[in-house]
């Protein structure tokens, strides 16, 4: 075991927040050998980010020293790795590291938040300070005690992925870029982009709590070009989650790699698009990415707690079909949006959001929990140290029902089935969407038949929930590496989905399909 660096030494020797790769392994060494937590006894806190428990309660003393309702101390350490290898070559290869710590002070409706890179107590003491001033009223703080949690444990993986050397991961993306390039001569260019970081985040709280988690996360992606005469279309696919490099053995890279191809191959010759209402079967998994757009960002409790979601005040009330039953679920082991905790100290939670249809809750922080006088959720999460949490999202899904995706597709006389989606835009205030779609079939007679392309979907949330009227036993989690954006802040969430039938959708495409009428042409 090396010795571990001080942060002073630590900050000296980097610089900045960003450190020399030299540095990295010193510093993970200790973090990694304290315990997390995961096996139930409390975790171990000495010195990770040079402040012991004394010195956090000071700081919690003074954010709270000009009064306010609650304050927090957010700490991140993050290590990350990346190779981009683009038509047979690495095109890109970093290593990187973030340190920081962020300081919040909650007064009624008024927040005060201020950060640092500089870890020394002088320098926390002054962002502690800075965010105190939101309190209207100075009052006497009495002394705040913290205390360490034990979590429960959400990740899979015995091999961290960042502790492998460049010389592995590369091989994984090759595997994978071999793999394109042989399933289909048609195939010209393949990208591979492979993705670590382990990062260490550590909550200290006027509520009493003290946390750290240790989160790892693995992202692969794959994508083909297929070329034909004047045709050219592309095809992805991606992997990996909260998992270690073991996730390779059953997830082969070759099997992203050839999968990605095949796409491409299929669409290459793909018929444009019928555009009109018409049914609309979506398939399993990826699909979830329409629910997670249209229905789960207005599920989000800031929206409703200011009035501007198409769901505010309307809990209690039938929003879907009764075959929907929606969760938003931090639990799901090795999942890209599990999480152990919140970026708040609250353990994560699975959240049924709409039950048989009726809309049942929200996804809450302290604030909006607050505000709204129910439990926070755990679902209190930001970018980074320098971002203040918001409620989010984690892995969203709908669950299944009873019918076979057989017995789905045979429902359909004429219609349209989207498979995979690109992404899309919605409007939190009604609902309004339109997903792109990157693999999509028409349904004739019952049955799948031509691949099309340039196709669209364009609906609204709470309606489209409305006219599901069949929904597939078939549930599964999207294995596409999903990253969600909202008031400037990204973060890891992962989506579901069984197949469903749609009733009626508008579909955007290029030409008046046979047999169906026609709403909207594009």
């Amino acid at each position: 075991m090396r010795d571990l660096w001080t942060r002073r030494d630590f900050v000296k020797a980097s610089g900045t927040a960003f450190a020399a790769l030299s540095l990295t392994d010193l510093w993970l060494d200790e973090a990694f050998a304290a315990p997390t937590g995961s096996s139930g006894t409390a975790p171990v806190f000495a010195d990770h980010f040079g402040l012991d428990a004394a010195a956090l309660e000071k700081l919690l003393a003074i954010a709270m020293s000009r009064g306010g309702d609650y304050a927090d101390l957010y700490f991140e350490y993050r290590l990350s790795n990346s190779i981009s290898f683009e038509e047979n070559q690495v095109k890109d290869a970093s290593r990187g590291i973030v340190l920081g710590a962020g300081v919040r002070v909650i007064a009624g409706d008024k927040t005060g938040y201020a950060y640092s890179d500089d870890l020394s107590f002088e320098r926390l003491k002054r962002a502690a300070e800075t965010a105190a001033h939101i309190a209207a009223q100075p009052r006497p703080v009495g002394p705040i005690a913290i205390a360490p949690q034990a979590l429960p444990h959400h990740y899979l993986g015995r091999e961290l992925a960042s502790d492998a050397t460049t010389k592995e991961k590369l091989a994984l993306v090759e595997r994978a870029n071999q793999a394109g390039y042989k399933t289909d001569p048609r195939i010209t260019k393949m990208f591979v982009n492979y993705g670590d970081e382990i990062k260490i985040v550590q909550i200290a709280n006027t509520a009493g709590q003290l946390v750290r988690d240790t989160q790892p996360m693995v992202r692969f992606r794959v994508r083909a070009l297929a070329e034909e005469g004047s045709e050219r279309q592309n095809g992805s696919m991606a992997g990996g989650g909260r998992v270690g490099l073991e996730y390779f053995a059953e997830t082969t890279p070759e099997s992203l790699g050839e999968k990605a191809a095949r796409q491409a191959i299929t669409m290459l010759h793909a018929d444009e698009a019928p555009a009109g209402m018409m049914e609309v079967v979506l398939g399993n998994a990826y699909s979830g990415i329409l629910l997670h757009e249209a229905v789960g960002h207005g599920l989000e409790a800031d929206f409703n707690r200011k009035g501007t979601s198409n769901y505010s005040g309307k809990v209690g009330e039938m929003v879907a079909s009764e075959l929907c039953t929606v969760v938003d679920d931090g639990t799901i082991a090795g999942d890209r949006g599990a999480i152990n905790v919140d970026d708040e100290g609250n353990a994560s939670a699975r959240k049924v959001l709409i039950e048989r249809g009726r809309l049942t809750g929200y996804m809450h922080d302290r604030i909006s929990a607050r505000a709204m006088n129910v439990p926070a959720t755990g679902s209190g999460r930001r970018e980074s140290y320098q971002h203040m949490p918001l409620p989010r999202m984690t892995t969203t899904y709908m669950l299944a029902g009873e019918s076979t995706p057989e017995e789905i597709i045979r429902s359909v006389k004429r219609g349209f089935y989207a498979v995979s989606f690109g992404g899309g835009q919605v409007d939190i205030s009604n609902g309004d969407f339109v997903f792109s779609v990157t693999e999509g079939y028409l349904i004739e007679d019952g049955k799948v038949t031509r691949p099309v392309k340039g196709a669209t979907l364009i609906g609204n949330g709470p309606q489209v929930l409305g006219k599901v009227s069949m929904v597939g036993n078939d549930f599964r989690i999207s294995e596409a590496m999903w990253t969600c954006g909202k008031d400037g802040q990204s973060v890891p969430v992962g989506v579901g989905m069984p197949h469903a039938k749609i009733a009626e959708i508008t579909v955007g495409g290029t030409r008046k399909p046979s047999g169906l009428p026609t709403h909207l042409q594009s």
